[in-house]
């Protein structure tokens, strides 16, 4: 990975801190893309002393704001020609209904917008650097889902419930990775979803969460993996031959996984796919009247 250039997005705690740190740790350039600037140089400080390697970049990420996605993968390009490796890591989940810059549901437009404007932007890069790879961070809890409510998916008329947002958000990174795969096909660029298990970390922490959910995670947090163990799938994903004989594919515990049944289904994949980039293209739109 000596030549290699990597990029990961909430690398500055949890999963994402510690994926980069694997990374860094096989001598890539590692680019660790955070939201908070004084957290992630921090985080970035760490990932030199520990593992040696002084290639480690930080990048202001606000996957919330669409402006900030564009300025960040125009930052990216400015200094780098290359990008072997994008894992799409940052999540998070909330107890109430807010949206972003953008006027979008938060769960979904950070989960899965942020990521699918931040892939679009990098991918003819990522296609000139071929052999590549983009990692998406999901979850076992898109099994929760019964499938994507395009009539409603910013969740406006429904009953917010953080859970079945969050699952929604999971499920669509899934089908993401699935239309990804089939549109990369033969570019020399494969593509997976990952699921890092049950992970003590900085995810729903921090106010996001409140109520049950909120007391269950402060209450079960020491009984779950740490986050080097989160990030063990995702390494795996990123760096195995193992991972590179195949594309499209869910995976848990460093295996491939089957996902539910409406994670299979190319037809709302497609769609999910065409939806984004149309509330993309028309958040933008608006911004410049």
């Amino acid at each position: 990975m000596k030549d290699k250039v990597c990029l990961v997005t909430g690398a500055n705690t949890g999963i994402g801190r510690e994926t980069a740190r694997g990374l860094a740790q096989q001598g890539a350039t590692v680019v660790m893309a955070a939201r908070n600037r004084a957290k992630g140089e921090e985080a970035v400080a760490d990932i030199k002393a520990s593992t040696g390697n002084d290639k480690v970049e930080l990048l202001e990420l606000d996957l919330a704001s669409l402006s900030s996605v564009r300025e960040a993968a125009k930052t990216f390009l400015a200094s780098h020609d290359r990008l072997d490796l994008l894992v799409n890591n940052a999540g998070l989940i909330l107890g109430d209904r807010r949206t972003t810059e953008d006027g979008f549901e938060s769960t979904f437009g950070i989960n899965h917008l942020g990521h699918f404007e931040l892939t679009r932007l990098l991918l003819d890069t990522i296609k000139r650097s071929k052999p590549a790879r983009i990692v998406n961070v999901a979850s076992d809890a898109h099994r929760a889902s019964k499938g994507l409510d395009f009539d409603d998916l910013m969740v406006e008329r429904r009953p917010y419930k953080g859970i079945g947002v969050y699952a929604d958000s999971k499920l669509a990174n899934i089908l993401f990775t699935r239309e990804l795969a089939r549109r990369l096909e033969g570019s020399g660029v494969i593509t997976h979803a990952v699921h890092p298990g049950v992970v003590r970390s900085g995810f729903a922490r921090d106010g996001d969460v409140k109520g049950v959910l909120g007391f269950l995670v402060k209450v079960f947090g020491p009984f779950l993996l740490s986050p080097a163990d989160g990030a063990a799938t995702s390494l795996h994903v990123s760096l195995s031959e193992d991972a590179s004989t195949s594309t499209g594919e869910y995976w848990a515990r460093s295996k491939r996984r089957e996902p539910r049944k409406p994670a299979l289904d190319d037809a709302a994949a497609k769609r999910l796919w065409q939806v984004s980039e149309k509330l993309i293209d028309g958040a933008a739109l608006d911004r410049t009247g």
